[in-house]
């Protein structure tokens, strides 16, 4: 397949590779500073037991689309307009456009920017970025896809490039369980700067994570969504199976960049509004980063 990743950061990177890797060709489109380092050395993923380089195509365009018959889309969820506006006119009239974002509603705004179905993935991998061009992962790598006509077919493509993926027609259901471990986790990580593992042996914090997942599954049901019963045992989970990781929002925070708390904890408390039910602690929580944000 000819694949288009549009917004290289971490998580594009990362599946750029695996998919460089497995013998298709893939554009990246990014920064600058991306782009110049993939062009003079390769797309370099950084793992745990070696690193590794793939040579792939960079640019700073949205052209960079054109041919391609899978688009990843992985902007920031704020990003989501830009991103549609700046690849509109390049698309081909049969690619499939997949959103691999956090939040719950970014592939349904790039559809209705585009005009054509968006296919929403729930993205589970931890990584980060360890320079230009420069990707580490630091554990999982597991999507769920949404249905379409192309979806068992991308998904071979995707597992047998080493990302194992499966196709749901309820993927809404499964990205409202990853924007629940988001809003558990991301602010917190984020305000901290501590990676999950040390985070949650923080006095308190289990009970303030108690509390954010609790108004997030309200919210959600009262959304017609279906959370799995044990939503909270897969959060704690998560501080043992990523626990060297820091959040995306922590991340942010740290490089001075702008998060996607308005996406996360914001979303819950806008969509917890429009259904009159109250949520205090992901209020808190959104409005502590959006503080820090403006501080600069």
């Amino acid at each position: 397949m000819n694949v288009a990743v549009v917004g290289a950061g971490a998580v594009g990177c990362y599946y750029g590779f695996l998919l460089a890797r497995a013998g298709h060709a893939v554009t990246l489109i990014g920064r600058p500073a991306l782009v110049e380092a993939v062009r003079a050395d390769g797309l370099v993923l950084e793992g745990s037991e070696k690193t590794a380089a793939v040579p792939v195509r960079a640019t700073v365009d949205g052209d960079g689309v054109a041919g391609a018959d899978l688009v990843l889309v992985c902007v920031k969820s704020g990003d989501t307009e830009a991103a549609g506006a700046m690849i509109a006119a390049h698309l081909e009239p049969s690619a499939t456009i997949l959103s691999l974002q956090n939040g719950v509603d970014n592939a349904e705004r790039l559809a209705d920017l585009l005009g054509r179905a968006v296919v929403p993935v729930a993205v589970y991998v931890a990584t980060a970025m360890a320079g230009p061009g420069r990707v580490r992962h630091n554990g999982r790598g597991d999507l769920i896809l949404g249905a379409s006509e192309a979806s068992d077919r991308i998904a071979a493509a995707l597992t047998a490039a080493g990302a194992p993926t499966t196709v749901s027609g309820r993927a809404l259901d499964a990205l409202w369980g990853k924007l629940i471990m988001n809003c558990a986790y991301n602010a917190l990580s984020a305000l901290t700067q501590l990676p999950y593992g040390r985070l949650v042996q923080g006095e308190g914090v289990v009970a303030a994570m108690t509390d954010v997942v609790q108004e997030c599954v309200t919210v959600a049901e009262a959304a017609g969504v279906s959370v799995a019963p044990d939503i909270f045992d897969s959060v704690m989970a998560l501080s043992t199976a990523m626990a060297d990781q820091r959040s995306s929002t922590a991340q942010d925070l740290a490089r001075g960049r702008p998060s996607e708390i308005d996406h996360l904890n914001g979303y819950v408390v806008r969509k917890g509004a429009a259904l009159g039910i109250p949520t205090p602690a992901n209020r808190m929580l959104h409005t502590l980063v959006k503080l820090v944000e403006q501080k600069g």
